[in-house]
């Protein structure tokens, strides 16, 4: 006689919570569901929670790339719109021709020193390939694209989820992109515990 092993319905019924539980929490967050070190960091900070309800402006950078004179209009809009709930989010990437310092602490002083930057500046990531971060992943498959070169910018809204997504062409004051943050930042933030 074959015998018959069922599985115990406890674990099946604890597994089917927790992913649920999971994807409640990655729809709270969105494309934001991830941690990373702030540029030349120690501490990993929770995208998810701290930009929870703004409008976020995510640019893999390069300092030795001809579309590096961006840094200079993404840090003016960033403190335009920084009070109304808008952060750029630069990822440095070695990426495209390794146009990026291997260096950490070289990355941020170039930035600082000669664009001025002040808006948020991580590790250094991949931004495309097999070993892409699971953030570039995400935009990746939410946009349909992958950064082509330098500077690409995914423009994310205030539910976590992608508005659309630019060229390294597309400059920081194109109208196109400020007419798409602007309608971004006139959204209401979501509401706790909301959809």
């Amino acid at each position: 006689m074959a015998r018959i092993r069922l599985k115990p319905f406890l674990p099946a019924a604890l597994a089917a919570f927790l992913l649920s539980a999971a994807g409640v929490a990655f729809a709270a967050d969105g494309l934001l569901a991830h941690s990373y070190r702030p540029l030349a960091g120690k501490t990993p900070v929770d995208l998810g929670s701290t930009y929870s309800g703004e409008v976020v402006l995510i640019v893999n950078t390069a300092s030795k790339c001809g579309f590096t004179p961006q840094f200079e209009g993404l840090e003016a809009m960033h403190a335009r719109y920084r009070e109304r709930g808008f952060a750029v989010l630069g990822f440095p990437s070695g990426d495209f021709k390794e146009q990026e310092f291997e260096d950490e602490a070289q990355i941020q002083e170039f930035c600082t020193l000669t664009y001025g930057v002040k808006f948020p500046m991580f590790q250094k990531v991949h931004v495309v390939g097999e070993r892409a971060t699971p953030l570039y992943r995400e935009l990746a498959a939410a946009a349909g694209e992958a950064p082509q070169w330098n500077f690409h910018k995914y423009l994310i809204g205030r539910d976590g989820r992608l508005v659309a997504s630019y060229g390294s062409r597309t400059t920081p004051d194109d109208p196109a992109l400020v007419a798409a943050i602007e309608r971004a930042l006139a959204a209401p933030r979501p509401q706790p515990g909301g959809d």
